[in-house]
């Protein structure tokens, strides 16, 4: 990926993120230690932010790295932030192979912002490697290939339950990132028909002391059912673009049935 390029002014810029973080003037203004006046003029094009005001507005605003690259670029200075793929940030590479790694035998998978796999861990790749055709084009997206109706989707227990819970998930991500292409993919996957196909049973309830905690993902597999909880890693204080963007997601057993068919897989080193 690329950073992206605005044709528009940096105050237009500007004024659209504090308008998204539904942030006043005065309020930024206060946190980031300048006078309102001084924000409008910038916001309006009468007033030129130096690099620094640029670093504490979108500070205070959290604009990812990606477009304040482009807030740099729109204020004519050039952009302060790399981006590199994931084989050459040396010891973060090094932190999401040992995290995947040391994962197992449970599945775990590193994506970037538009949720490309960047990589995986045995385990997760053996539930999608059987995935093929329209699903698994590439770039191959997580997402594309778990809710597509040739896709996992069709082994999902609780397809309705998690489908719902990962729209919502993406939308809440927009909002933060304003990614045009994951606008694209949001609008595809709310596009995708529930795959006639899909797999169904007892495991479709809500039920089990999980789900008073969290919502699992209920898949079937060639082992047997499995109930699986996650949770999303990131790097903090990322200076490069391509960091910024990483999540490494890990799946654990919501029970106990769950893990024993998971620690027996990753015993056998059989795919899924």
């Amino acid at each position: 990926m690329t950073t992206t390029i605005h044709s528009e002014p940096v105050g237009v810029l500007l004024r659209r993120w504090r308008e998204r973080r539904r942030r006043s003037q005065m309020d930024v203004s206060l946190a980031a230690e300048l006078s309102t006046r001084h924000l409008s003029c910038l916001e309006t094009g009468r007033a030129n932010p130096s690099r620094e005001m640029i670093r504490r507005l979108c500070d205070e605003l959290d604009v990812p790295l990606r477009e304040r690259n482009a807030f740099y670029l729109a204020a004519g200075f050039a952009p302060v932030h790399p981006e590199r793929p994931l084989a050459d940030l040396g010891a973060a590479r090094t932190a999401v192979e040992a995290v995947l790694a040391g994962h197992a035998p449970n599945p775990a998978l590193a994506v970037n912002a538009r949720w490309e796999l960047l990589a995986a861990n045995p385990a997760a790749r053996s539930f999608l490697g059987d995935i093929t055709g329209e699903p698994a084009r590439a770039p191959f997206n997580v997402l594309r290939a778990t809710l597509h109706p040739d896709g996992l989707a069709r082994r999902i227990r609780n397809l309705d339950q998690w489908r719902g819970h990962v729209l919502r998930r993406v939308r809440r991500q927009l909002q933060r990132t304003a990614d045009p292409a994951l606008a694209e993919l949001l609008a595809e996957l709310e596009g995708y028909p529930a795959p006639a196909g899909a797999e169904s049973g007892p495991a479709h309830a809500e039920a089990g002391p999980e789900c008073d905690l969290v919502t699992p993902l209920r898949l079937a597999s060639a082992h047997g059912d499995l109930s699986l909880l996650y949770t999303v890693t990131v790097f903090g204080s990322p200076r490069d673009v391509t960091l910024d963007e990483i999540a490494v997601e890990t799946f654990f057993p919501a029970d106990e049935e769950t893990a024993a068919l998971l620690r027996a897989a990753g015993a056998a080193g059989v795919a899924n």
